[in-house]
């Protein structure tokens, strides 16, 4: 058995949602401090969740909600042919699960695109707390505002838009998501397959790897790979229909 003492395991770090770099990005945005104080006491940190690990799968009962603390997640639901339909991309910062609340089970599920970890938010101590704290109702509310314009967001997206224009705004809105989190908003790594963003834009998997060549060859990104740098992200801003540079107030529901 190892005896280094300098072998941390991740599982047993605990940083309270003050510490956290992220916390201005999800729940405790306008909690006061000590609000957020007792926000902290209820919070649970899962095991980081593997590349392919399932947070919760479809049917499961709702119990609670969840803040990506690092790496990512999709969430899929199944079509009736039993294929799976992409519904989103979740980066750190973002919640998952609200959805779930009416039905008190999850209508889709949450699967890691890489090593993951999640603030687990047991939701009947949420509740418990927002009695109690006007601050935090409000913040559930604008939350719950959001998801429902992403929404909306996503069927403009995929009723309106052209493929290379759907293409350009899922970039242009994950470039506003990671500046948002400190990120360089021109270059990163996409931890998400081609089969996934097509699965996701409703468009076939050749058509997004050809969109990504044609936009190389015109100068717009340099892909290798998964990694992708925007060359010029005020022309992916126009064919997206985004007006404003860098498009940072209308990010497509969390691509």
């Amino acid at each position: 058995m190892s005896t280094d003492k300098n072998v941390i395991n991740i599982s047993n770090i605990r940083i309270a949602c003050k510490d956290c770099s992220l916390f201005q990005l999800c729940l405790p945005i306008g909690v006061g401090e000590a609000d957020l104080e007792l926000l902290d006491r209820i919070i649970k940190h899962r095991r980081p969740f593997r590349r392919g690990e399932h947070l919760f799968r479809i049917g499961d009962p709702f119990q609670a909600i969840y803040a990506v603390r690092a790496g990512s997640l999709k969430t899929y639901a199944m079509t009736e042919d039993g294929h799976e339909q992409v519904i989103g991309f979740h980066l750190p910062g973002e919640l998952v699960g609200l959805d779930a609340i009416n039905g008190e089970c999850h209508p889709c599920a949450a699967k890691a695109l890489e090593t993951t970890s999640v603030c687990e938010i047991p939701f009947d101590r949420l509740e418990e707390l927002a009695d109690h704290m006007p601050t935090l109702q409000r913040q559930l509310l604008r939350i719950l505002s959001k998801e429902i314009l992403q929404d909306h967001n996503l069927l403009m997206l995929l009723g309106k838009k052209s493929a290379d224009e759907r293409l350009a705004a899922f970039l242009v809105s994950l470039s506003a998501r990671f500046k948002r989190r400190g990120f360089s908003s021109r270059e990163f790594y996409l931890s998400m397959s081609r089969n996934d963003i097509g699965n996701y834009l409703g468009l076939a998997v050749e058509t997004v790897s050809r969109l990504f060549t044609r936009f190389q060859e015109e100068g717009l990104v340099t892909v290798q790979r998964k990694h992708i740098l925007l060359r010029d992200i005020d022309e992916l801003s126009l064919r997206a229909g985004v007006s404003g540079p860098m498009a940072s107030s209308k990010s497509v529901n969390g691509v």
